[in-house]
Parts: C-alpha cells; sequence; structure tokens
C-alpha cells in the first residue's frame, strides 16, 4: 500500500503543476484585459454618443453633401417627377434646374404650393436655349465649408493648377466640399445607387464617376469613332475597355465647371454648332487634368429611362439619326483643338455587390 501511495505521488505532482500554470495564464490574461480596458476614453453618461440621425439643416451644407444639377427642356410632366424621386436621396444638399424652356413659366409655383420639401430646389432661368448651359459655374455651388479652407492651400490650387502642391487633406477637404450630381432630365437612377456612387467618388474625386460608359476607337486611317462596348479594338483582349463616362448620370468635381469656362472659344462653338457633345469635351477636360482614365464606371443596379412616360412628345437627341455620326465628328474636332487625344482606357467596373471588376459587353448599359 506504501508503495502505491508513493507511485501515484508523481501524478498529483504534475497535476498541481498544470493547475498553477493556468492559474498563471488565466491572471496574466485578466491584467492585460484591465490595461487595455484604462486605456479606453471615460465617457460619461451625459456624454454617450446619439446614434440617431439628427435632421440636417439644409442651410448648412455639410463636407459629405453634394448639389444635384438637372437641365431640362419640354419635359415638365417628367422634371416634376424626378424632382420628386431625388427628393429622398442621402447627403443631397440642394437641386439646381437649368430651365431651357425659353419664354416659358417655370413651375416653381406649383412646385413651392406642394411644399415643404426636404431639399431646395432653385430654378435658373435660361436667355437662350443651349445644351452647354448645363455646365456654368452657377453661384449656388459655393458652400460655407470652402470658405473655412486652411491657410497651408495655395489659392493656386483652387485654380487646379497641377504645378502647385497642396496639403492632402485640405485637398481632399475642398474635394469632398464641392461635390456635383449631374443628370439628364428623363433619367431615372434609385437612392441606392446614387449613395453608393457618391461613396465611391469620394474615394475618386478627380474622376467622373457615373454609371453610362462610352469609348472611342481609333482605326488606321488615324481618325476616331465614337461608340459604345459594341466597339471592339482588336488591340485589347481582357474584357471591354471604355475612356468616357458620360456626365448625364455622374458625379463630378464642381472645380471642373469653374475649368470648362476657361476652355477654347471652339469648343463652345463646337457644342453649340451639334447641340451636342458637352460631355465629351469634359471628358477631355478631365483627362487632361489627371492624365489618367476621365472616368471610373458604376454598374447601377435601378437605372431607368422614362422619355415614354413624357406627355410632351419630345424625343431626346439620341434618337437623331446624325447622333453618332455627330458624337464621332466632336471626338476628332476636339483632337484637332487641344492637339492631341487625351482620352485613355480603363477597364474597372466597380459594382455594389462584389469587387471592382472587368467592364463587360455582355452587361452593357
Amino acid at each position: 500500500m506504501r508503495c502505491l501511495h508513493f507511485c501515484k505521488l508523481p501524478g498529483r505532482v504534475m497535476g498541481i503543476r498544470l493547475l498553477r500554470f493556468t492559474s498563471v495564464v488565466i491572471i496574466v490574461l485578466l491584467l492585460v484585459a484591465g490595461a487595455l480596458t484604462a486605456l479606453l476614453p471615460n465617457i460619461k453618461d451625459d456624454k454617450m454618443p446619439n446614434l440617431r440621425r439628427e435632421p440636417k439643416a439644409q442651410s448648412q451644407p455639410t463636407l459629405d453633401s453634394f448639389t444635384l444639377i438637372m437641365q431640362t427642356y419640354n419635359r415638365t410632366d417628367l422634371l416634376l417627377k424626378l424632382l420628386n424621386h431625388y427628393q429622398a436621396i442621402p447627403r443631397l444638399h440642394k437641386v439646381i434646374v437649368v430651365w431651357n424652356n425659353i419664354g416659358e413659366k417655370v413651375p416653381e409655383e406649383m412646385w413651392n404650393s406642394l411644399g415643404p420639401h426636404p431639399v431646395p430646389v432653385v430654378f435658373k432661368v435660361q436667355a437662350v436655349n443651349r445644351m452647354r448651359n448645363r455646365l456654368q459655374n452657377f453661384p449656388e455651388l459655393e458652400t460655407k465649408a470652402l470658405s473655412r479652407r486652411s491657410t497651408t492651400i495655395s489659392p493656386v490650387c483652387f485654380k487646379w493648377e497641377k504645378k502647385h502642391k497642396c496639403c492632402i487633406t485640405d485637398l481632399i477637404l475642398l474635394m469632398i466640399s464641392k461635390a456635383v450630381l449631374m443628370m439628364d432630365d428623363d433619367t431615372l437612377v434609385s437612392a441606392h445607387d446614387l449613395a453608393f456612387a457618391f461613396s465611391v467618388w469620394q474615394q475618386f474625386p478627380e474622376h467622373i464617376v457615373g454609371f453610362v460608359p462610352r469609348k472611342h476607337i481609333s482605326t488606321p486611317s488615324g481618325v476616331y469613332s465614337y461608340g459604345s462596348f459594341e466597339l471592339q479594338n482588336p488591340g485589347f483582349g481582357n474584357g471591354d475597355q471604355y475612356s468616357m463616362v458620360l456626365i448625364g448620370a455622374a458625379f463630378f468635381h464642381s472645380g471642373y465647371l469653374e475649368d470648362f469656362q476657361r476652355q477654347p472659344e471652339a469648343v463652345y462653338a463646337l457644342i453649340d454648332e451639334t447641340q451636342n457633345c458637352d460631355d465629351i469635351a469634359m471628358n477631355f477636360l478631365v483627362a487632361r487634368h489627371t492624365g489618367k482614365p476621365s472616368g471610373v464606371f458604376v454598374k447601377p443596379v435601378d437605372i431607368r429611362n422614362l422619355e415614354k412616360d413624357t406627355n410632351s412628345g419630345y424625343s431626346g437627341m439620341w434618337h437623331r439619326a446624325e447622333h453618332l455620326l455627330q458624337r464621332s465628328y466632336c471626338v476628332n474636332k476636339l483632337v484637332n483643338i487641344y492637339d492631341g487625344m487625351p482620352l485613355k482606357y480603363s477597364n474597372i467596373m466597380i459594382s455594389q455587390f462584389g469587387f471592382p471588376n472587368y467592364a463587360n459587353h455582355k452587361n452593357k448599359m
């Protein structure tokens, strides 16, 4: 019996040692947890964060808001429908309606009589029906956030001079406070699509971020053609390429509207001659400014053309037989005006339901 007792002793000793080791590990973990807890900020009950969204005063635009610009002609019924829809878009600060119905009264009285509305609407009556009216540098785009700019930013930076460098954080502040969403007056995009595209634009504020990509193709003769994903360049084998994102459903920085006012007169003459191609000119402008592809394509989940819903009977310019010929004509004219082709190809498509992917003509817009 004594032998048996002593034979079991080593096992008991090992059990005690294991118990002591486990206790030490537990004590160390508790000490570490206590130390980490001590590093957390001390929040009193009266300073607990309020997770409820407070109503945002429309007179005080925030850095993460944007302004919608919509040009309209002979589609008042669609305009009112779209204004009602876009009132519910998150982070929308203001709507500017560019009224190209010369001689006709704006529906402002009707709109205001059916208020109040969560987002203010400003009607800008035009003297001449021009396609490029929507590309004015409207004074309503100025925000108070922009006036509080840092003194570390060179004033030249606000004029988009690339030779001057700005503080990166302040440059982002400038760009986020000046977002523009431009929409055609026959296009409806869902609130989820717009909210997602705006978040993408915040990551690519120097680019046009939108839902409708297009491309140019060079021919052996040196003449360019314009089209959509149906144009295939034999030089590329890995998916589709695009070189433009149309501004009729896109976000971009309002500083480009200021830049547009300083373009060669030949650019304005070309747009007025064709009543077309202002969006192609903006892609040239952005590509020349960045030296990169002008746009980022965001694949929409719900985008609709409401042209058939209007009672006016007015058909968009893209129905004209010469529309695509005009677009190719504009591309070649702009190459001559700017003495070169600044547009660059991209094949990135960003989707809400997955990682960035290559654009594919099988899922074309």
